[in-house]
């Protein structure tokens, strides 16, 4: 069974549920993401870069450094925004203490971070940021898989209750000793690092589980500014085919991992469905609580991933489960006319997952 409705301008597709296939599968009402998906997609009519060919033909006319500009100028003016916003928020009648920053995997989340701090400083404002993955249990507490691997996006992988324990010292003007967490020892350590809220300071808290309520319950509303980091891609393959935004995803997650030697890309696709399966259990239910959504995705990004990626695919062995799906991520870049990354600058979100 299958559904079609009008929906805003458009029409919405109803696709059959997975348990029942008889019964049309429950929609639920996203208006902040879809909203975040229409402005994707109308930069890319703007610019005229609707489909992958589009694109390559851009590059072909020589237009790769100023597509590049104007990709950094869209993401930057986004920023000024939320930090104005912020700003303005602070200096109410009942000012904002927190900054809560989420996304799933490989959305940008430390990069948005640094250059929000810049921006937030630009207005006069002290940011001090700390990073729920500080509060990790140590890796011998961490939850388990039923098949006794680890499962780090589970949200009692942090010390909850240690960490909001912190913000409201924080909050309530003390000085608080802040861990460190060691991902070589597997353990939390307490190095000396200690932070106090001055006049002017806003925290910011960075991590997957920053968005969920319980972490900061006893917090209230007014004093929490709620910002959702996603990355949508709005450019199609053709006229009739969407990019997946999880490929967007796996395919930084790859190049990452890889470079800073954590993961192979081997074992980066083995542990992506465990991913995206703990990213529908403890981040996206929260995404529409968002006081703002950023979206991180770049307006040339796959042609400049191919270069990084390509490589690194094909070191997937033939006779194990994963290549199939390295092989369908390399017939997908081919797809694209690659981008030297020489021009884009260091405090760039692509950055983040090729180096430089």
């Amino acid at each position: 069974m299958w559904g079609i409705t009008p929906f805003h301008d458009g029409f919405l597709l109803q696709v059959p549920s997975r348990e029942d296939p008889s019964h049309l599968a429950d929609f639920v009402d996203q208006p902040k993401t879809f909203e975040m998906f229409k402005e994707a997609l109308r930069w890319n009519i703007i610019m005229g870069l609707s489909t992958v060919g589009d694109v390559n033909e851009a590059f072909l006319n020589g237009r790769a450094s100023e597509l590049i500009q104007i990709a950094e100028a869209l993401q930057e003016k986004k920023i000024v925004q939320i930090a104005e916003e912020i700003d303005r928020r602070y200096r109410s009648e009942n000012p904002l203490k927190v900054v809560l920053i989420t996304g799933p995997s490989s959305s940008g989340k430390t990069t948005f971070c640094k250059r929000l701090s810049i921006q937030l400083k630009a207005c006069g404002l002290k940011p001090i940021s700390v990073s729920t993955d500080d509060y990790f249990v140590n890796r011998v507490d961490t939850p388990k898989f039923p098949d006794g691997s680890y499962d780090f996006d589970n949200f009692d992988t942090v010390d909850h209750a240690l960490m909001e324990q912190d913000i409201m010292k924080l909050i309530a003007g003390e000085e608080v000793s802040v861990p460190e967490y060691n991902f070589v020892t597997g353990l939390r350590e307490y190095n000396g690092k200690k932070l106090r809220l001055q006049e002017g300071s806003v925290l910011l808290i960075e991590g997957i589980h920053a968005l969920n309520p319980v972490l900061t319950a006893d917090i209230p509303d007014s004093a929490k500014f709620r910002i959702f980091i996603n990355t949508l891609t709005g450019t199609l393959l053709d006229d009739h085919n969407m990019i997946p935004t999880s490929d967007n995803r796996l395919l930084r997650r790859i190049v990452r991992d890889y470079n800073k030697g954590a993961f192979s890309a081997r074992e980066s696709i083995s542990n992506w469905q465990n991913v995206l399966a703990a990213e529908q259990k403890w981040i996206y239910p929260y995404q529409e609580t968002a006081d703002v959504m950023f979206n991180s995705a770049y307006l040339i990004e796959f042609a400049v991933l191919k270069n990084h990626a390509e490589p690194i695919l094909r070191s997937v062995p033939q006779n194990c489960p994963e290549y199939s799906e390295a092989h369908r991520l390399l017939k997908f870049i081919h797809y694209f006319t690659p981008v030297s990354d020489r021009e884009i600058p260091a405090t760039s979100m692509i950055r983040e997952f090729i180096g430089g």
